[in-house]
């Protein structure tokens, strides 16, 4: 196997032979590993008490260990749809009634819908790269011993989310985007962060919160049934990981200096607005040839979009707002972005045990 250095992600896109046509003639030599290195002043922590102080994170611990599925044995993966139809449900199609797009031949149609579809899962996957490698330096740097241990439990489900992720793109759809910029500086932003807490934030209150609402509105949308199968149960897992977040970040959260607080208030908004822009998929815009500024303003106008903004921030406000991070410095910003109406919904603090206790594959579950 070939590995190749780069100072930045690949920026084209990345097509996938099929599997039985290659199985026989791939030899080692052919794979080629991508590398971009980064470097992070990361501080690790010893903790010697093992003392299991905090019931509700360690309850969350063992709700991981139950609730593990297998990627290969748990899904059907024989369950597909034709390339000449359409994977999403054109009912939440943001571009009707835009020109470029009705301009398009109804078989270019099909195939904008799956680009994008393809645009969207590989977001998913880049970002779930991220929070693995997030996860796996919370298991060093979170200093009491039930956080280390959920982050270890976390850090197994972030990889399976990659392997899910990986395979549905090569199997199902047969090619990948690239990571999209706003997505990689944020995800740069955190892994290299020194402050173990910040790399909580990012990750538990903003990029889990923002997967949380994405996963859901794709399985909503969604005409594959795998991938609605596979998005179900990465989105159990992906509750867990808010639910600690909020739980464990309440409570740190009163210890920080006013000023500590406001740092990670100032980030948070940061990362919020990161996300935001990260909905709007211009990478498909420009494989299509259309003007990304033009039809970036057809998808913020869309009413589609909007609803699943509203899903979007109506998890995040309240998280922020319950473990302190909604100051008032950060609340006019906040307000401007029309954002702040959605603090008051329910945060991910109370803990509906029934709910994430539920057997994986139970009949009927949402």
């Amino acid at each position: 196997m070939g590995t190749k250095l780069v100072t930045e992600p690949p920026s084209a896109l990345r097509y996938f032979p099929d599997a039985d046509d290659i199985a026989a003639d791939m030899q080692p030599q052919h794979v080629e590993s991508i590398r971009e290195i980064f470097h992070t002043p990361l501080t690790g922590s010893y903790n010697w008490d093992y003392l299991s102080a905090d019931g509700r994170i360690r309850k969350l611990y063992e709700l991981g260990k139950t609730l593990n599925w297998n990627v290969e044995m748990d899904l059907d993966w024989s369950q597909i749809i034709s390339k000449d139809e359409y994977c999403t449900d054109q009912d939440f199609n943001m571009f009707k009634g835009y020109a470029p797009f009705e301009a398009l031949s109804e078989q270019r149609k099909i195939e904008f819908d799956w680009h994008y579809m393809a645009s969207n899962m590989s977001q998913f996957l880049h970002g779930e790269q991220g929070a693995l490698l997030v996860a796996s330096q919370l298991v060093s740097c979170a200093p009491t011993y039930d956080a280390k241990l959920y982050a270890a439990s976390q850090t197994f489900d972030e990889a399976r989310h990659v392997e899910v992720f990986n395979k549905f793109i090569q199997t199902q759809i047969g090619f990948m985007y690239p990571v999209n910029n706003k997505l990689k500086s944020l995800l740069d932003k955190i892994l290299t962060d020194s402050r173990w807490d910040l790399k909580f934030i990012g990750m538990q209150i903003i990029l889990e919160g923002l997967a949380l609402a994405a996963f859901r509105g794709a399985r909503a949308t969604t005409r594959i049934p795998v991938l609605s199968e596979l998005l179900r149960l990465v989105i159990r897992d992906e509750a867990r990981h808010v639910t600690f977040g909020v739980n464990y970040l309440e409570e740190y959260c009163k210890s920080l200096t006013d000023q500590e607080r406001e740092d990670r208030a100032l980030f948070a908004f940061e990362a919020c607005i990161v996300m935001r822009d990260r909905l709007i998929s211009e990478e498909v815009f420009v494989a299509f040839g259309w003007d990304p500024i033009d039809a970036r303003n057809c998808v913020l106008e869309s009413t589609v979009l909007s609803e699943f903004r509203n899903l979007l921030f109506s998890r995040i406000m309240p998280n922020l707002k319950r473990i302190g991070l909604l100051t008032e410095s950060v609340r006019s910003k906040f307000e401007a972005l029309g954002l702040l109406s959605y603090e008051n919904f329910d945060h991910d603090a109370d803990i509906d045990w029934d709910h994430l206790s539920r057997p994986l594959f139970e009949s009927n579950v949402a």
